[in-house]
């Protein structure tokens, strides 16, 4: 009977162990996700992308949203009278590529964030030998591994992932800050060069009334075929130049449509106004930037990342006890297993890492400081050059503009009582336009350092990204 006995334990042994494993088994991938592909339709994005103009809801939404939270925006969205600056602004803040992009990286660190810091999984162990005599039993165990974070590196790593998703939403802040800048930039530069086309055009004009006068003199013998051959290679450059600025008109307009999200070929009348730029009035610009500047702002928030990160290898050195436990067979005698293990941090305790962390966390520290120290250059010099060129526009468009429109009107009469001297109205035009040619330019280079300035002493209010979530698709906008 003992043998009997001695064959029938091990038969259960045989057959009730694996079939432990298996449950153990299907447990453990019942908490498993599966992968399901997502293949990219550039083709329906295409089709989106063409068709972006076409539902604005969202987009008067947002415009909402930002003056319930004090950012700059238009009273109302409608494309019905043409797109302005300010509701260009907005729809940059909604398709641009670079901001989907970083609001994307957003959503990423608020996955890490979400996910972070929970237990290990808990491990399931299976050892067993068989005997190779005819008598010899299945030896078995089963455990179960459990390890218990008393060190508290699951709270570190936890702040640290809240830290990271701090910092990128305050990375989409700047972006979004930034691009209000580069905006009203490409805004202006396009405006501009709307003016120097529209200048070049009238140039032209008045260069071909010139060339007709030129005409008649020549067949009169009243002028040299020298003097009237130099007038005609001056209308052959101004025509020239009126296609080059119509080419960097085309061009301006094209790079705006980029910052907006939009196709080049969209089917939208852009205003040419030039955007309002408030820059904000401070006796401490310097001060004004360490509180506000958005991009001081993420480095301060990488400055807290590398803290957290320097505190969890800290935390990592303290040990955490792993705990197991289980059942098994031996020699037909069915035991209940128990063990538990505690590292001692007496070789490594983490020293590497943390060496790494507190290295990093200085770096970091240099960073936001010598940008703080670029950032005073960069403010310095936009605001030389706005001065500078604000006093250079004023003489030019309060001085020299105004005297030779009075030596064109004065020639113009001159010609109506016949006294024509082509040459000097050749010159007085020449001069004329390109005193307005760099009145433009003037006034381009005031409004850029305008914008510069606005952007380094940052926004007035702190506020959140713009509320477009970084989950939405492209059909869903």
């Amino acid at each position: 009977s003992r043998q009997m006995e001695r064959w029938k334990r091990p038969r259960f042994a045989r057959n009730t162990a694996p079939m432990l494993g298996s449950a153990v088994w299907a447990l453990a991938l019942a908490g498993c996700q599966s992968f399901e592909r997502a293949p990219i339709d550039l083709s329906g994005h295409r089709s989106a992308f063409g068709e972006r103009l076409k539902a604005t809801e969202s987009i008067s939404e947002l415009v909402e949203q930002l003056a319930l939270e004090g950012m700059p925006a238009p009273e109302r969205f409608d494309l019905s009278d043409g797109l302005s600056p300010s509701e260009g602004e907005v729809l940059a803040l909604f398709f641009n590529p670079d901001l989907r992009i970083a609001r994307l990286d957003a959503g990423v660190a608020l996955a890490r964030y979400e996910e972070g810091g929970l237990w290990q999984d808990p491990e399931f162990g299976f050892d067993a030998a068989e005997l190779l005599s005819p008598t010899g039993p299945l030896e078995y165990g089963l455990t179960l591994g459990l390890t218990l974070p008393l060190s508290g590196r699951l709270e570190t790593e936890k702040e640290k992932a809240k830290a990271g998703y701090k910092a990128e939403l305050l990375r989409i802040v700047d972006a979004e800050w930034e691009l209000r800048a580069r905006v009203r930039s490409a805004w202006a530069a396009w405006a501009t060069a709307s003016e120097h086309l529209r200048l070049a055009d009238e140039a032209v004009q008045q260069i071909e009334q010139v060339a007709r006068i030129t005409d008649r003199l020549e067949a009169a013998e009243e002028l040299t075929r020298v003097e009237a051959r130099l007038i005609r290679a001056e209308l052959v450059e101004s025509r020239a130049a009126a296609t080059v600025a119509e080419f960097h008109e085309a061009q301006a307009r094209v790079n705006l449509l980029r910052l907006l999200g939009l196709p080049p070929d969209a089917p939208v009348d852009l205003l040419p106004a030039h955007p309002p730029i408030d820059i904000p009035q401070t006796n401490d610009p310097m001060a004004r930037i360490i509180q506000a500047n958005t991009r001081l702002a993420v480095l301060r928030a990488d400055y807290d990342v590398k803290e957290e990160s320097y505190r969890h290898e800290i935390r990592k050195q303290y040990p955490d006890v792993s705990i197991n436990g289980g059942y098994g067979s031996e020699d037909n005698d069915d035991r209940l297993l128990f063990g538990i293990s505690l590292p001692i941090p007496l070789l490594n305790a983490n020293r590497a890492g943390i060496a790494e962390a507190r290295a990093q966390r200085e770096v970091a520290r240099a960073i936001a400081e010598t940008t703080f120290e670029r950032l005073a250059g960069d403010f310095a010099i936009a605001r030389a050059i706005h001065e500078s060129a604000t006093t250079r526009f004023r003489t030019l468009s309060e001085e020299l503009i105004p005297m030779l429109n009075q030596q064109a009107s004065e020639v113009a009469s001159l010609a109506e009582l016949g006294e024509v001297d082509t040459l000097l109205l050749l010159e007085t035009i020449s001069r004329r336009f390109e005193a307005k040619r760099q009145a433009l330019d003037l006034n381009q280079a005031i409004l850029d350092a305008a914008i510069e300035m606005a952007r380094l002493l940052g926004p007035g209010v702190p506020h959140l990204p713009a509320p477009v979530e970084p989950s939405l698709s492209e059909d869903s906008r």
